[in-house]
């Protein structure tokens, strides 16, 4: 599993010209599912995420959670952190969970998140979605749970 995490301003998801999903302060995650992956892949990278020390402290340090400062989620699947590119130019996905299972796990994964009392807002799995966000900081980070 791999999830890009971009600390953000805000965020919102748009699919046909309507937001389904949108937040403020908070993390933008990019959530990619292998077809290896396990439930207990989901519990570690949910852990990560919201303990994470990314956000600003009086002191101008990266050194509160989202929870600490009470921040908000989106979540959007993102099958392409998957690719391969090492051969050719055309990338390989063969790394990525089938959509049965990716969807399977990406929602569970968003219940894990929701565990935390925070808000989560989603967009949907398998849709083509329009992402925006203003990147605080900027500040993104890979994070695997391999």
């Amino acid at each position: 599993m791999k999830i890009l995490i971009q600390r953000v301003h805000r965020a919102k998801v748009t699919i046909n010209g309507k937001i389904t999903g949108s937040i403020n302060n908070g993390l933008l995650l990019l959530i990619g599912i292998a077809q290896n992956d396990l439930e207990k892949d989901l519990d570690y990278m949910a852990e990560k995420c919201v303990n994470l020390r990314i956000f600003n402290d009086d002191n101008a340090k990266m050194n509160r959670s989202l929870l600490d400062v009470n921040g908000e989620i989106l979540a959007i699947s993102q099958f392409t952190l998957l690719a391969n590119t090492r051969k050719g130019r055309r990338p390989s996905f063969i790394d990525a969970a089938v959509p049965e299972k990716g969807k399977l796990l990406y929602e569970k994964f968003v219940e894990k998140l929701k565990d935390y009392n925070i808000k989560v807002a989603c967009g949907i799995f398998g849709a083509m979605m329009d992402v925006e966000l203003v990147n605080n900081g900027p500040v993104t980070i890979m994070v695997e749970s391999k």
